[in-house]
């Protein structure tokens, strides 16, 4: 029996209680079997969740990329490795080899190397879904830069926070991007942010939009003339297995994004695996996962996992309404697409056109469907799997965060029975537990509490980039020797786990997770604000969208409350990026605070989710009168 390809239930639990058993000597079979190493590890595993300080196949040699690319070559090299489809129908899809991916990712190297990028340097990679992003991405793992990929909706603002943290040395970018029928001028975003970056030294630019942009002399170059000198073979650099291979930046409950840290040897292990099983992946499959490389399920399962297991990852450069709302259907057709992976806020919003966009399309290559990002809502499941997949094909709703590396918690498609809105049972070697207010683990079924991790597993993040303390903090403090996600979650009689949302001040938007400080302090830049609170409420196609009860100075000066909302978010767009910008906006005379001073946000979760039946005492606020007020006055 092979660990690496679970096909039924009764081989799941027969791999799983053998992951949990011995995790150790699970995790060496499947590093030993399906992965290329130069040199063999010292012991697989050594841990301490009080420090914390996780480390996997220490000792390790390896390089990433030969795993991802390299390997394959000798019975793979003609194969598509990605197939990129153009935001534009009109424009041809690309078709990149194993080969001609590898010739393009050491030229890529050479280039990064001729301009002074060395092993463990930052390199920022602000750039739109094209191939040039997929190998600036392995080119850096190729020569052991670390990667910070930051998706290319963030404001300039976001960017230099990004780049001034991990105190990159390079930005990558293009000219522009195509987002259906618009233009960005991404350029123009990193000139502004590079004013405040004195760490960068050079950036490179890929041509996509032929725009007309300022190039900086000294610092700034076109990417494909440099390319086209360059050696086509690189030797990859020979790294450890707890080397860092990517920074990834997350919303944080407070203030500054998380800088997650990820290594190589874990991380490809888990990627690879995962990837397998929960797509269930075959050699002439065509897997295609929607998600932006910007966040980390673009980082998994479009680059490192699928590439890892020798298959074809479609990169898609568009949006699911462009041309119009077939476009998914549309591809999915064309590519005859096998597995596909989404978010619910995609298919909600599907949801809501014609069912003739769905119909028009021959969807029956489709093999196994999955969702990403936050937990999918029944009606959306139903109708996912009735128009989509026709009843016939599983859909595996995958709870996993940027923290773990990998999906987590998901079916595995023909094997485990699903039920709509459980991400249902944990994967081998993972081993989840509910948690109650009195910090004890709840054992037995059914349960509800806060969700954590009691062992390690090979692709945890290791640390935030130049602050342990935080990762300890925010991570591993609240339980002890356990891994707290800050997610709540149920368990069912069968053992199954339904993830009930965050239990901290990040809500997740469209399957982004946006920390409530950082939009509260861009809204407080205001000048006519004094305060503000945001929480988040259901929305029909977003999952939550965002509140803000706004306090405004009291200037004597009466301001337009339409334009002043307009201007909050204009701030928010500007610090942030668009899409924290914030739904509903209520000025209101005060919050409702503890005597301490804390803002009960309860409450205002309350209000905004239109649920004012129990608010339960509000006798004990320092001004209960100002409830009474906001009630009143809710949009």
């Amino acid at each position: 029996m092979s660990n690496y390809h679970i096909k039924n239930l009764e081989e799941y639990y027969q791999v799983y209680r053998k992951s949990v058993r011995d995790p150790e000597t699970f995790w060496e079979e499947v590093a030993e079997e399906h992965f290329v190493w130069r040199k063999r590890w010292n012991r697989v595993l050594h841990w301490d969740f009080t420090k914390p300080e996780i480390k996997w196949f220490e000792g390790a040699e390896l390089n990433i990329t030969e795993n991802c690319i390299d390997r394959h070559l000798a019975t793979r090299g003609d194969k598509t490795a990605i197939l990129f489809e153009p935001n534009d129908p009109n424009e041809k899809a690309q078709h990149i080899s194993y080969k001609e991916l590898r010739r393009k990712v050491c030229q890529f190297a050479n280039v990064l190397k001729e301009k002074g990028i060395q092993k463990g340097d930052r390199v920022c990679i602000y750039l739109p879904m094209i191939p040039e992003l997929a190998y600036a991405v392995l080119a850096c793992a190729r020569i052991g830069a670390i990667h910070s990929v930051v998706f290319a909706g963030f404001s300039a603002s976001a960017l230099a926070t990004r780049i001034n943290d991990s105190e990159c040395k390079m930005v990558i970018t293009s000219d522009g991007s195509f987002r259906g029928n618009k233009t960005i001028d991404l350029k123009g975003i990193v000139d502004e942010a590079l004013e405040s970056c004195p760490s960068v030294t050079s950036v490179l630019v890929a041509k996509r939009t032929q725009t007309t942009i300022a190039m900086k002399a000294g610092r700034d170059y076109w990417l494909e003339p440099l390319m086209e000198v360059a050696y086509k073979d690189y030797v990859p650099e020979v790294m450890d297995a707890e080397d860092p291979l990517f920074i990834l930046y997350t919303s944080g409950s407070t203030g500054m994004p998380k800088g997650m840290v990820h290594t190589t040897g874990g991380y490809m292990v888990y990627t690879a695996y995962t990837f397998k099983n929960v797509f269930q992946y075959r050699e002439n499959d065509i897997f295609w996962c929607t998600a932006d490389i910007g966040w980390i399920t673009g980082h998994s399962y479009i680059l490192y996992g699928p590439l890892a297991n020798g298959a074809t990852t479609v990169l898609f450069e568009g949006v699911p309404s462009y041309p119009d709302f077939g476009r998914f259907w549309q591809i999915i057709e064309k590519h005859k697409i096998t597995q596909f992976y989404t978010a619910p806020t995609a298919i909600r919003a599907l949801a809501k056109e014609k069912l003739d966009y769905v119909e028009a399309y021959d969807l029956s290559s489709l093999k196994v469907l999955g969702t990403v990002g936050e937990p999918i809502n029944e009606e959306a499941w139903h109708w996912y799997n009735d128009n989509v997949g026709k009843g016939k094909t599983p859909i595996v709703d995958t709870w996993w965060q940027t923290e773990t590396g990998g999906i987590m918690i998901s079916p595995i498609p023909f094997a485990t029975p699903t039920i709509p809105t459980f991400a249902t049972l944990p994967l081998p070697g993972i081993q989840p537990c509910l948690v109650d207010e009195d910090n004890l683990e709840i054992n037995g079924s059914p349960a509800n509490g806060k969700l954590c991790i009691k062992f390690p597993w090979p692709s945890m993040a290791r640390s935030i980039w130049g602050n342990h303390q935080r990762f300890r903090d925010t991570y591993f403090s609240t339980f002890e020797n356990k891994y707290f996600t800050g997610d709540g979650a149920l368990r069912d009689n069968t053992g199954y786990y339904r993830i009930t949302g965050r239990v901290d001040d990040v809500i997740i938007v469209s399957g982004h997770n946006l920390g409530t400080a950082p939009i509260e302090d861009a809204v407080n830049e205001h000048p006519a604000v004094a305060e503000s609170a945001i929480v988040g409420f259901p929305h029909d196609v977003k999952g939550n969208a965002l509140y803000g009860y706004v306090i405004l100075k009291e200037t004597g000066e009466v301001r337009n409350h339409d334009n002043l909302r307009k201007e909050i978010n204009q701030l928010i767009t500007e610090k942030i990026g668009p899409i924290a910008k914030l739904e509903k906006i209520q000025f209101t005379p005060g919050l409702p605070k503890t005597r301490s001073g804390k803002i009960m946000r309860r409450i205002l979760r309350k209000i905004a989710h239109k649920d004012t039946s129990d608010l339960g005492d509000t006798s004990t606020l320092l001004n209960p009168e100002v409830v009474e007020d906001i009630i009143k006055n809710a949009l």
